[in-house]
């Protein structure tokens, strides 16, 4: 990683977005996504700034170019911006995907996936930084989907994707309620946990909870397990707790008949706040002809990222799974 280049774009998107804010009187985040959106305009969009601001915001605009940085530079750079806006803001539905799980996610992605090109819908985007690691590190032709409800985190997926020049094509919705997109080959989410308010809606689905509110993350995979292609594969970060819920059941049925489950990773513990905050990444893959379960899944409980040792170690099982399961 080019610390400087991360820095010095970590730097322009700060002191600019301080700017804004103070100017247009809004909140930072709002402030980033305007920043962002002038920088890959090469021009400055709001209207009602001051002289004074106008020519220090151009004189920073300018010091960068773009061109000569690496998307995964201005993704990280960007990622930390969100971060340091969501601490003085903390909102419960904004939580970023960790670097380090995008990047496995990525790898997984990239093995799994054999085609050269394909469709790729995340239905949880958010800020776009899972659904960007995987735009930056799988090297095939991808058409990428977007869908998030929050207005103000779309549009930080959308100035994302804009300034490392990745096609996405983003909706601003509630995923839940009809998606007009055409199938996908692949499915990546950090899944929303929680009930779902909307008990009209959720009586569409086969997981609707047989009393009360629904599950809006059993409602995820099933509305991403209708649009993936059969013979699709989907991966869901889920909470360590999915099976044990008193949902859980339903769940385990739903899955039994749409999929097969192809893997499940156990993340450290470490990388979570506390024991109940933990996850795991779910491999399925959606029935269809000729599609044959794996002679065993891969059950894998993954050590400390950073313990290069222990992960090389797993990765040579991961690899060795892969060919006596994958050919």
């Amino acid at each position: 990683m080019n610390i400087s280049s991360t820095e010095k774009l970590f730097t322009m998107f700060n002191e600019t977005a301080l700017v804004l804010q103070e100017e247009l009187d809004c909140s930072f985040l709002e402030a980033l996504a305007e920043t962002g959106e002038n920088l890959f305009q090469a021009s400055i969009l709001q209207e009602e700034l001051s002289e004074l601001t106008l020519k220090r915001l151009k004189k920073q605009y300018e010091e960068i170019d773009l061109e000569k940085y690496l998307n995964e530079d201005i993704r990280k750079a960007f990622q930390l911006v969100i971060l340091k806006g969501m601490k003085e803001n903390v909102q419960p539905n904004h939580q970023m995907t960790p670097d380090s799980v995008g990047m496995l996610i990525a790898y997984l992605v990239e093995r799994f996936i054999k085609k050269p090109s394909f469709r790729l819908l995340d239905p949880a985007v958010g800020t776009g930084n899972l659904l960007m690691t995987i735009l930056n590190h799988v090297h095939k032709e991808i058409a990428a989907v977007g869908v998030e409800i929050d207005d103000l985190l779309i549009k930080l997926a959308y100035v994302n994707a804009n300034l490392q020049e990745n096609p996405v094509q983003f909706f601003n919705q509630d995923s839940l309620e009809p998606l007009f997109i055409e199938s996908v080959d692949a499915v990546v989410a950090d899944l929303p946990i929680g009930f779902y308010p909307n008990d009209i809606r959720a009586a569409d689905y086969q997981l609707q909870a047989k009393e009360g509110h629904s599950y809006s993350h059993h409602l995820f995979i099933e509305q991403s397990v209708r649009h993936t292609k059969p013979g699709g594969y989907l991966f869901f970060l889920i909470p360590n707790g999915l099976f044990e819920s008193p949902q859980a059941g339903q769940l385990h049925e739903y899955l039994k008949e749409e999929v097969i489950i192809q893997g499940l990773m156990q993340l450290p513990n470490s990388m979570f706040r506390d024991k109940n905050s933990a996850k795991s990444i779910l491999i399925v893959q959606k029935k269809g002809e000729e599609i044959k379960p794996p002679k065993q899944a891969l059950l894998v409980n993954l050590p400390s990222l950073s313990n290069r040792q222990e992960m090389d170690k797993i990765l040579v099982n991961i690899e060795r799974w892969f060919q006596e399961n994958k050919g």
